[in-house]
């Protein structure tokens, strides 16, 4: 487990994959390994220390999220979008956690997605699909599309609630892979 300074854009954010876990937060190292001694492979991510951190720090947790990751691709999006400016949840909640966000819809208007820099300036993505059109594979055709959109050929980004199957179906059935799970804190 490493403990670091809060990256830009969160208050704090826990991460951790195989055997490995990064608290990012204004604390003291000594207090994060007191509160995990136990068990350091499970706690980071359990609900005593992202209570005890939400506390400390006075910012709520998020979920904890499944992180997946994708590479670039060069081809054009597949799909037909629109550079758009729209008054959303998921766009209060991207602007809320991400900078130099970008929008795109679909014509129709059923599809929604936001690109933008997150956590340590990485690019991530968020899509939301109109409830009259699920289950017709908008929402993988949303996620592929946004690997075609990252400026500078970089990997992009996603956090998945895990019960939310069907975005994570999604995520998968476009090419990208879990590398782990987190809980961001509040900006």
């Amino acid at each position: 487990m490493t403990v670091l300074p809060a990256p830009s854009g969160a208050r704090a954010v826990v991460v951790g994959g195989s055997a490995w876990h990064v608290v990012a937060a204004d604390v003291d190292p000594a207090w994060v390994a007191a509160q995990v001694a136990p068990d350091p492979l499970a706690l980071p991510l359990g609900a005593r220390l992202l209570t005890a951190l939400a506390d400390r720090i006075g910012v709520e947790p998020g979920v904890v999220d499944v992180v997946l990751v994708a590479p670039p691709v060069a081809a054009g999006p597949g799909l037909d979008l629109v550079r758009a400016e729209v008054d959303h949840p998921r766009v209060a909640r991207a602007l809320l956690h991400r900078t130099d966000v970008r929008i795109w819809t679909t014509p129709d208007g059923c599809g929604l997605l936001t690109l933008g820099r997150g956590v340590a300036g990485r690019w991530e993505v968020s899509v939301e699909v109109d409830p009259a059109a699920r289950g017709r594979g908008l929402g993988t055709a949303l996620v592929a599309a946004a690997r075609s959109l990252v400026p500078d050929g970089v990997p992009l980004w996603a956090q998945v609630a895990p019960a939310n199957t069907a975005s994570l179906r999604a995520f998968l059935g476009a090419g990208y892979r879990p590398v782990g799970a987190e809980s961001l804190f509040g900006a």
